[in-house]
């Protein structure tokens, strides 16, 4: 006697796992029985009054051109997008550092507590300004032609702030992933005094366009106690999309660059290899290395698509921007203070690429995709039920025209449908006896791919396999 197995409780989300989930083919079955005929059928213009099949037609030539020239044109913008140039524009950076509390400046400082505050202050130069100008000669100027655009027209204004916001939108920070501030170690200083000052950009959230509070500044202030002077070497760690990388010496001779991204690494060996006929006749992959490419990957042939895998011993980061400044807390240089300025190179994106990137991503455009598609459906459907109604208009006129002999055919014809796909149609019951069916040779009844399936499958058939 069987015993039943215990019963035992199960969660409900494990049940609500367990129901029949539906078959991933569903929806590929559902989307290939949707009309996808948008073409008018043939002979349907001449039931049909006015003009409207041939305006149609042409709005359908004009539909198929239009869309191929869409589709065209966001072809070349995306390859134009990777293609982008950089652009390298000039930034210039301030090191101040200010003193308090130092033993130089008064009876009233508490000894043993003088103190400094150092400033890293960077902006990028308009493209037309001259490095040699002090800045704050730059800002007169410019805040006096304001004022001035200001007094005679507000718009003026207006535009002189939006182009100040822009300028604010690539800060100091944006250019650059990690900074760092090393100290030089005096043999009496303390090792609070000395610890590298760090910092490093947050990482953008997932799902997030916008950048972290604490990621955006155009300056950087750091205090600390001394007495004495410092030297310290402030280390910029480049922050640039797609990334660049120092290039071996061998490859950098193939290439004729120093630094360069992944895809210009590829792109570069590639117009090399074109360059110097290196390709095989017969396998356009196969490449033959000559002897600086023997350098580079060690071998006589090799297959282009392991080339991106194999350039990575011949890459390494690019070296930080190494920029020395001497923290000064003596009474001679605070009389008359003056910042340490430097003006580095640092890459921006293209105008024009960030304008082809809000086309590719414009949200509007796949709305309108999804309406253009529910369009296509119903004008689809709507020639489906044109197919329909002109396949009943040609049955119903021939009935009327001859009544008898049109059902005679039309019964003859369901029966040798219904004959051809049972493939029981045979001599033998007299059921193929028609005048159509003694008629041999091209153009007869027998001369056509449907008898010709019929026969192949009679052939197979077990009892005509035994006949035989």
């Amino acid at each position: 006697m069987a015993v039943p197995m215990p019963g035992h409780a199960v969660n409900a989300p494990y049940v609500a796992a367990q129901r029949p989930m539906p078959h991933p083919n569903d929806a590929a079955l559902r989307r290939s029985r949707k009309p996808t005929d948008k073409n008018i059928p043939n002979g349907i213009e001449d039931v049909i009054i006015g003009e409207g099949v041939d305006q149609y037609k042409s709005l359908r030539d004009l539909e198929k051109r239009l869309d191929a020239a869409i589709v065209r044109k966001r072809l070349d913008i995306q390859d134009s997008i990777s293609k982008t140039v950089k652009k390298y524009r000039t930034m210039r950076i301030w090191i101040t550092n200010t003193v308090e509390n130092q033993p130089w400046q008064g009876t009233g400082s508490n000894p043993g507590s003088g103190r400094y505050k150092v400033r890293i202050e960077g902006r990028l130069l308009d493209d037309g300004s001259d490095p040699t100008v002090p800045e704050e000669d730059e800002a007169g100027q410019d805040n006096a032609g304001r004022e001035d655009a200001m007094e005679e027209d507000k718009e003026e204004g207006d535009n002189a702030k939006k182009s100040d916001s822009k300028k604010k939108s690539q800060s100091f920070s944006h250019f650059f992933k990690n900074i760092t501030i090393d100290f030089d170690k005096p043999a009496n200083a303390a090792p609070e005094e000395v610890k590298p000052v760090v910092w490093s950009k947050p990482q953008l959230p997932l799902n997030s366009t916008s950048s972290p509070p604490n990621s955006e500044f155009d300056s950087l202030q750091f205090s600390r106690g001394s007495q004495e002077n410092l030297n310290v070497t402030i280390n910029l760690v480049r922050d640039e999309t797609p990334e660049r990388y120092k290039l071996s010496k061998e490859l950098a001779e193939v290439l004729d660059v120093e630094e360069e991204t992944r895809s210009g690494i590829v792109l570069g060996i590639w117009d090399y290899i074109r360059a110097m006929e290196l390709q095989e006749d017969e396998e356009k992959r196969q490449v033959r290395c000559d002897h600086r490419l023997r350098s580079i990957f060690g071998r006589e042939q090799m297959f282009f698509p392991q080339i991106p895998d194999m350039i990575g011993p011949h890459t390494s980061p690019m070296d930080p921007i190494k920029l020395p400044y001497t923290i000064r807390v003596d009474e001679e240089f605070h009389k008359e203070p003056t910042p340490t300025i430097y003006d580095i190179r640092v890459a921006v994106e293209d105008p024009l690429r960030q304008k082809m990137m809000a086309l590719t991503q414009n949200t509007q455009y796949t709305s309108g995709m999804r309406q253009i598609a529910a369009l296509d459906d119903q004008v689809a459907l709507i020639i489906q039920t044109l197919t329909h109604s002109r396949a009943r208009h040609s049955f119903y006129t021939a009935l009327s025209k001859d009544p008898a002999t049109f059902l005679r055919r039309w019964v003859n014809s369901q029966r040798r449908d219904l004959e051809t796909i049972l493939g029981d149609a045979s001599q033998a019951r007299g059921d193929a006896g028609g005048p159509e069916f003694r008629r041999g040779g091209a153009g007869s009844a027998w001369d056509t791919p449907v008898a010709q399936e019929a026969v192949r499958y009679m052939l197979a058939k077990p009892e005509a396999s035994g006949a035989r």
